[in-house]
């Protein structure tokens, strides 16, 4: 377990090397705009290369990325050169995670509440009005454009029930509907997925010598069917975890909530290169991380999966 875990760290640090170092790499093939602003057209070419040469700019591209590299094992992502003009981007981003995270993990506990025991009510009644209600809420929701169904309830659910339209930190009562729209995608998801994988087990030959032996349907249900069905489901919960957390571009638009989701997108228009190169380490970190947090969890909640064995790795 051990030896797996390191060198699925190990693995992991080497992906988010490569990805940060080619994001680093071709941020500075882009126009010197990129770097300096859009006016720099009125700069002379002597406060250019000043300005180049303040921001480190002026060294060739293997010196720059050492010492980006340098300044990220002490916790320095650099300064805004557009966006917020020489602020520290960790200050930037840090009261933008504090919200998305909020949000994202109220939404990610209503949707495990609400997904996975919906999936396993479907499967219990599979070809009954259960499962079919069921299949047609997952059906409506994977395949109306999110943004149909996020209008719809920003628009008639406040008119409804009186809810705040926009998001307010200081009234936890306008957090209801950010929320209840980040969690609707993954509810549909956990939902699909947990029926597809009881559905699966419930054919499988040790429930049907289960169920001849005389077991009740509710044991062969809850200690074995679902059971099962739940080991390939908890994988990947931490990666969807935290790319709940770190916000929805959409969501957090239509809600006016000031988090993570729209910033990445404002920063690539603004060509804020030094906040681009930060946010993709923050999102392929994310991403990374969940993958392997997944793969752990997976071997902690069935200890039968053996992840070290040349014939069961994965």
């Amino acid at each position: 377990m051990a030896k797996y875990i390191l060198k699925r760290f190990g693995a992991a640090l080497l992906s988010l090397f490569i990805i940060i170092t080619l994001i680093f790499c071709l941020l500075r093939l882009m126009p010197i705009e990129g770097y300096l602003g859009p006016n720099v057209d009125k700069l002379s070419e002597e406060v250019i290369a000043a300005k180049l040469a303040a921001k480190g700019l002026d060294k060739p591209v293997p010196v720059q990325l050492f010492n980006f590299y340098r300044n990220l094992a002490r916790g320095d992502l650099g300064k805004s050169w557009i966006y917020r003009e020489n602020v520290d981007i960790v200050k930037i981003i840090k009261p933008k995670i504090k919200i998305s995270a909020k949000l994202g993990a109220m939404a990610m506990g209503l949707s495990l509440l609400i997904g996975i025991p919906l999936g396993a009510v479907m499967a219990r009644s599979k070809g009954k009005w259960p499962d079919k209600l069921g299949t047609g809420f997952i059906v409506f929701l994977q395949a109306a454009p999110s943004a149909v169904y996020f209008l719809f309830i920003q628009m008639y659910a406040t008119k409804g029930t009186g809810l705040p339209m926009l998001y307010n930190d200081s009234k936890p009562i306008s957090w209801i509907l950010p929320i209840i729209s980040l969690a609707l995608p993954s509810i549909a998801n956990y939902g699909m997925w947990m029926r597809r994988y009881m559905v699966d087990q419930m054919n499988q030959d040790y429930v049907k010598l289960a169920r001849a032996k005389g077991v009740s349907n509710k044991a062969v249900m809850m200690k074995h069917v679902f059971r099962n069905a739940f080991v390939p489901m908890v994988q990947t919960i931490p990666s969807s975890l935290l790319f709940t957390i770190m916000g929805s571009l959409y969501v957090e638009s239509i809600y006016s909530v000031p988090g993570m989701g729209g910033l990445l997108i404002d920063v690539i228009q603004r060509q804020d290169n030094t906040m681009v190169q930060a946010l993709v380490l923050i999102f392929a970190s994310v991403g990374i991380i969940g993958l392997f947090l997944g793969d752990i969890l997976m071997v902690l909640v069935d200890p039968r999966i053996s992840l070290t064995g040349k014939e069961e790795s994965r």
